[in-house]
């Protein structure tokens, strides 16, 4: 098994209920294929760098999961095909970005406390 993550961009144009709707959809998709989930975050509305299908802001979301390899491709398929995503990117975390991506968690976890 190896550890990913995934960001995503949701158009901004989506409700609260529609954006979370979403976001369990591709979290649910991870788990049928065998996959633990290991963190979700939702970063909220930002703004763009630059303008994407006419959008300046989108809702950002990460996960963090363990699974396959072939997982990714699957996952890549149903982001290509919904058009609420306007940009996604997926990596494959060596064993310096898993400590990495836990150190950062911890952090906003004792921010937000």
């Amino acid at each position: 098994m190896n550890n990913y993550e995934t960001v995503f961009i949701l158009t901004p144009v989506l409700s609260d209920a529609q954006v979370e709707e979403a976001v369990n959809k591709y979290v649910d998709l991870l788990k049928e294929k065998n996959c633990e989930i290991v963190a979700k975050e939702n970063w909220g509305l930002k703004k763009l760098a630059y303008p994407i299908q006419l959008k300046k802001n989108g809702f950002y979301t990460l996960i963090e999961f363990k699974g396959e390899g072939t997982v990714v491709a699957d996952l890549e398929l149903a982001f290509k095909r919904d058009e609420r995503v306007i940009r996604y990117l997926t990596t494959k975390l060596d064993k310096h970005a898993v400590e990495y991506a836990v150190t950062r968690r911890t952090k906003v976890k004792a921010a937000k406390a």
